[in-house]
């Protein structure tokens, strides 16, 4: 079954090609050749303020460098996350954007004496992080607490399910490594997963 899938580059610098834009890039050729429709929101090369209060989050006006990516986050019934970990979590630039993105009528509809109503129900999502460090000390001595902060507090909580993740550690790894990685990437492309 074909899927429309948003594919969204969290890695902040868009002037090289790293191992995550490799990654990326594997993923949306083998989606492409499965039938996926595939659209790609590369965050780094986008120029857009941080919010600075709650009523600017709650009633201004989505920057219009953002109008695109939020169209095709819309779009899109499944959504691809990459991101370096940095300090254990996503890059401030990624965060600033969801938090742009995310704002009242996108992901929740606001009630008054009510839980939000979650309006991104039927779509999934798969969070590809790359880091330094082992990828089972993360989540295991870590408690991979920026991702799962990320799937629970963002995602799920917009109704989004499921969540998947793929955690690539020790990035300064052998080629051999890495291209089972990108191998991985391409698998989960083709299957719009």
């Amino acid at each position: 079954m074909s899927r429309r899938i948003a594919i969204i580059q969290g890695h902040p610098d868009a002037t090289a090609h790293h191992l995550l834009h490799a990654l990326a890039d594997a993923y949306a050729e083998a989606a492409t050749e499965a039938g996926h429709e595939v659209r790609r929101i590369d965050v780094g090369a986008l120029d857009f303020p941080l919010l600075r209060s709650q009523v600017e989050f709650e009633t201004g006006q989505l920057p219009a460098t953002l109008e695109q990516a939020r169209d095709d986050m819309r779009w899109a019934e499944h959504w691809l996350f990459l991101f370096p970990l940095w300090h254990g979590t996503m890059p401030a630039v990624l965060k600033g954007f969801l938090e742009q993105i995310f704002r009242p009528n996108f992901a929740m509809a606001y009630r008054k004496d009510s839980f939000p109503r979650r309006l991104l129900a039927g779509r999934s999502a798969r969070i590809v992080v790359t880091m330094g460090m082992p990828a089972l000390l993360y989540r295991w001595y870590f408690g991979a607490f920026g991702v799962r902060g990320f799937e629970r507090s963002i995602l799920r909580f917009a109704g989004i399910r499921p969540v998947h993740e793929s955690l690539f550690g020790l990035t300064f790894a052998d080629d051999r490594k890495r291209a089972r990685w990108i191998e991985n990437m391409r698998k989960h492309g083709r299957y719009g997963d």
